[in-house]
C-alpha cells in the first residue's frame, strides 16, 4: 500500500521542516501499490511506496528504496492517460497544486485546462533517487536506523529510472503518455525514452544536451567542493549537528549563475550597491558593502539552505554528472536509435549552462531528427521554468493534442 501524508512545503516566508524530517517516510514503511491507490488521495499529496533493493550501475545493492512522488486526476481504466514529470536540480514532486493551496513550481504548464490537463491526464511527479522531499536519499534511515549521509552510494541517472519504472510498475502504469522534463527532468525523460522505449510515447526534453559536459561538470565539482569544504560537513556525516549551510549556500549561489543569463543580471541590477551599503566606501576589506547582485546571490543561497539537504544536493549533481545517453551504447545516433517514442526538444536560446546548440545536436540525432524549439528569453536557463507558455501551441496541438 501506499501512505500518503499532508505536503507542508516552504514559501518565501515561511521556512520548510527540516530536510531530514521531510525526507524520512513514516515508521511503519509502505509496500508497493496497487494502481488504483494513488488516485483515492487529494491531488498534490505526497505518497511514499516501497520498491526493494536496487542494483545501482556501480554494483552496489541499495536495500528497501522508498520513493516519494505526487500526483494529480485520475488514470483511466486501461492506463494510457499518465504522464510523468521529472523535476530539475532542486525541485520537489509538487508540479501543481492540486487539492492544496500550495502553488507548484510548473503551474504553466500542468494543472485544469494547462496544456498537462489534470482533468484528462494522470500526472505522477517522482523525487529523485538520492533527494530530500519523500526518497530514499543520505538524509532517510540506513538498515542500522541512523541516517546514510557519508555512505550514501553514487546514483546515476540510469538507476533512477530503474527505480522510478518500479514505481510505475506499482502503480499499473505499463507506458508512460508522455515523459516530460526541462534540465535534470530532460536529462531524466530522455533516459527514460532510451531505457525503456517501449514504455514512452511520447518525451519533451528540455535545456539539456545528450551528456553533461566538461564545462558543466566543472560547475557541479565546485559547487559539490563548497559543501564538501564546509567545516560543518563532517565527511557528510553531520545529521545531529550543525549543519553545512554556509556550503550549501554558496553552491546554490554558483549554480544560480549559470541559471541567470549575463544580460539579465546586468539589467536588473547592474553595478548598483545594496542599499544602504557602500561598497567602495568601506574601511576595510571585511567590513565592505554589497553590489545588489550579490545580496540577490546571498538571498538565493538562504532560500535553499532552508529547503534542501547539503548531501542529496551533492547526490543529485553528481547523478547529473552522470548524465551521458551514449554512455556503453556507441555514437550517439546509435544511443538514441532504440528510442521510438515521438520528440518534442526546446532550448532557451539565453541559456549559457545547456547551450542551444548541444541540444541541437541532440534533436538532430533523434531517429528521424526532431524540430528544436527555441524559447526567447532574456533570463537564461531558468527560462525552461518561467517561459514555458512559449511552448504551449505545440504542447496543446500535437503533444497533447492526439
Amino acid at each position: 500500500m501506499t501512505i500518503a501524508v499532508t505536503r507542508s512545503g516552504e514559501t518565501e516566508t515561511n521556512p520548510a521542516p527540516s530536510p531530514v524530517a521531510a525526507a524520512t517516510a513514516p515508521e511503519s514503511t509502505p509496500e508497493t501499490a496497487p494502481a488504483h491507490t494513488a488516485s483515492r488521495v487529494p491531488d498534490g499529496t505526497v505518497q511514499y511506496v516501497r520498491i526493494g533493493d536496487l542494483q545501482l550501475e556501480s554494483g552496489i545493492l541499495l536495500p528497501d528504496v522508498v520513493l516519494g512522488f505526487e500526483t494529480w486526476g485520475t488514470l483511466n481504466a486501461d492506463a494510457s492517460n499518465a504522464v510523468l514529470i521529472e523535476h530539475a536540480l532542486t525541485g520537489d514532486t509538487h508540479v501543481t497544486r492540486g487539492a492544496s493551496e500550495e502553488p507548484g513550481w510548473w503551474e504553466q504548464l500542468a494543472g485544469p485546462g494547462a496544456p498537462v490537463d489534470t482533468d484528462k491526464y494522470f500526472v505522477v511527479s517522482i523525487n529523485i533517487l538520492g533527494g530530500c522531499y519523500g526518497s530514499t536519499g543520505p538524509s532517510t534511515p540506513a538498515p542500522d536506523g541512523r541516517p546514510w549521509g557519508s555512505r550514501f552510494p553514487l546514483v546515476t541517472l540510469r538507476d533512477t529510472t530503474a527505480a522510478e519504472a518500479r514505481l510505475a510498475d506499482a502503480l499499473g502504469i505499463g507506458s508512460w503518455y508522455a515523459v516530460v522534463g526541462g534540465s535534470l527532468g530532460g536529462a531524466r525523460a530522455l533516459e527514460w525514452a532510451v531505457t525503456y522505449p517501449d514504455r514512452v510515447r511520447r518525451c519533451a526534453v528540455i535545456s539539456v544536451g545528450p551528456s553533461s559536459t566538461a564545462e558543466q561538470i566543472a560547475f557541479a565539482q565546485a559547487q559539490t567542493l563548497a559543501i564538501r569544504q564546509d567545516p560543518h560537513f563532517n565527511g557528510g556525516n553531520y545529521y545531529g549537528g550543525p549543519e553545512p549551510e554556509a556550503g550549501l549556500a554558496l553552491a546554490r549561489r554558483i549554480a544560480h549563475i549559470t541559471y541567470r543569463s549575463a544580460a539579465e543580471l546586468d539589467g536588473r541590477f547592474g553595478r548598483n550597491p545594496q542599499a544602504p551599503e557602500a561598497p567602495l566606501e568601506a574601511g576595510s576589506l571585511a567590513g565592505r558593502g554589497r553590489y545588489q547582485v550579490e545580496s540577490y546571490l546571498d538571498h538565493q543561497g538562504s532560500k535553499l539552505v532552508r529547503r534542501f539537504d547539503a548531501n542529496s544536493y551533492i547526490a543529485i549533481t553528481e547523478a547529473l554528472m552522470s548524465h551521458d545517453v551514449c554512455r556503453g551504447r556507441g555514437s550517439l545516433p546509435e544511443a538514441l536509435a532504440p528510442a521510438s517514442a515521438e520528440f518534442l526538444v526546446a532550448a532557451v536560446d539565453s541559456d549559457r549552462l545547456y547551450f542551444p546548440a548541444q541540444t541541437r545536436e541532440l534533436a538532430d540525432a533523434l531517429p528521424g531528427g526532431a524540430e528544436l524549439h527555441i524559447i526567447e528569453a532574456p533570463i537564461g536557463h531558468d527560462g525552461f521554468l518561467t517561459e514555458i507558455g512559449q511552448l504551449g501551441d505545440q504542447l496543446r496541438e500535437t503533444f497533447f493534442g492526439h
